[in-house]
């Protein structure tokens, strides 16, 4: 199993790096909606860290979209997935294989968004990093767990792909507000009674994904075979 997973994140990413398209138009659209959130400012005026903490996680939400659609299609153009399924490891370390790499992609488009949004929206980081890089390992976690189960669903399904793409930010909501209210605070927003919990609120989204992505990937990835 260890040894397809990291086969896997390997290929993927050699893939992925070396094509660029992916990663590119995903970088260009989460740059993109930074860029339009700071045309609402007026000259000089910056948003608040709330609003900045939203826009860099939306950001990053579109973009897990299109690095997933694009690491599951890797194997659909030659229909390669029946090789993955033919190998003598449990089916579990291909959805695992993906979301590493899905999530490593998702980090070295981050470490774009970050200093961006101190560009376009005016922002510094004066709170706590130590809690808030916690909770950016925390909901990456739990982006790529569902992000890695939806792009196997939506693989094979052209006429429904961009509908299952949307099935994914109702389920996100409570994840994405810890990273928000975390997000805020490293921004410099005024810390508020109980804004430590969301941390739990993000590692009990991660526990509960985590476990069902284990238990539904062998039906979703395998389903039409």
């Amino acid at each position: 199993m260890l040894r397809l997973t990291w086969a896997l994140i390997r290929k993927d990413l050699v893939l992925t790096l070396a094509r660029g398209s992916g990663l590119v138009q995903a970088l260009l659209l989460g740059l993109l909606l930074l860029f339009v959130f700071s045309l609402a400012q007026n000259v000089g005026e910056h948003m608040n860290p709330q609003g900045a903490a939203a826009v860099f996680w939306i950001s990053s939400v579109f973009c897990q979209v299109l690095v997933f659609n694009q690491l599951y299609a890797l194997e659909e153009v030659n229909n390669s997935r029946l090789g993955l399924l033919l190998c003598p490891a449990p089916v579990q370390a291909i959805w695992i294989g993906k979301g590493c790499a899905g999530m490593l992609l998702l980090l070295l488009a981050q470490c774009v968004f970050l200093p961006a949004i101190v560009v376009f929206l005016g922002q510094q980081f004066s709170g706590p990093l130590l809690e808030a890089l916690l909770a950016l390992v925390l909901t990456d976690i739990g982006l790529c767990a569902l992000g890695s189960l939806l792009g196997a669903l939506a693989q094979g399904q052209a006429a429904r792909e961009s509908l299952l793409s949307i099935v994914l930010f109702p389920l996100l909501i409570p994840l994405l507000l810890a990273g928000i209210s975390i997000g805020a605070l490293a921004l410099g927003e005024t810390a508020h009674e109980g804004s430590m919990a969301w941390l739990g609120v993000a590692a009990a989204f991660d526990a509960v994904f985590l476990g069902s992505g284990l238990v539904l990937f062998a039906y979703v990835y395998a389903g039409d075979e």
